[in-house]
């Protein structure tokens, strides 16, 4: 009775072993089957990400080109404002002083008109010096 009651119980033991190496072999097909869909949809997203990544170096090099075309035109313009600054700033300040000189010569020459007696305010028995004469600055003629 002892013999048949361990023949039953490995009997027992060895479907229940059968039955999980069943399942373990369900999911190692299963697992097999992944990573070779996985593999097989990797290596197109691999090749895509390699070709934006050189498009990407591409535009990169491009940027970089145009940026220092535009530092070398900035440098030359700066030196162009200068040289004409330099070439012509003299000149026009000394034409404008001249001219400035030349309208307040006119200006000041005029015919027929009495000269203007300074103003003396009074204030509480004290003489208030003449307010000074205005210049013409900023006045149009």
């Amino acid at each position: 009775m002892a013999g048949i009651l361990v023949a039953v119980f490995w009997a027992i033991l060895v479907s229940f072993l059968a039955v999980a190496l069943a399942r373990l072999a369900q999911t190692l097909k299963a697992t097999t089957k992944l990573v070779a869909d996985v593999t097989e949809q990797a290596v197109p997203l691999l090749a895509d990400a390699s070709a934006a990544v050189r498009s990407a170096q591409t535009q990169i090099d491009r940027v970089d080109a145009i940026a220092s075309d535009v530092q070398e035109v900035t440098s030359n313009a700066s030196a162009l404002s200068t040289t004409v600054a330099s070439t012509f700033g003299g000149p026009l300040v000394k034409v404008a002083a001249f001219g400035y000189g030349v309208r307040r010569a006119i200006g000041g020459r005029k015919e027929n008109v009495p000269a203007k007696e300074p103003r003396r305010t009074v204030i509480v028995g004290r003489t208030v010096p003449a307010a000074r004469k205005r210049s013409n600055r900023g006045k149009k003629d």
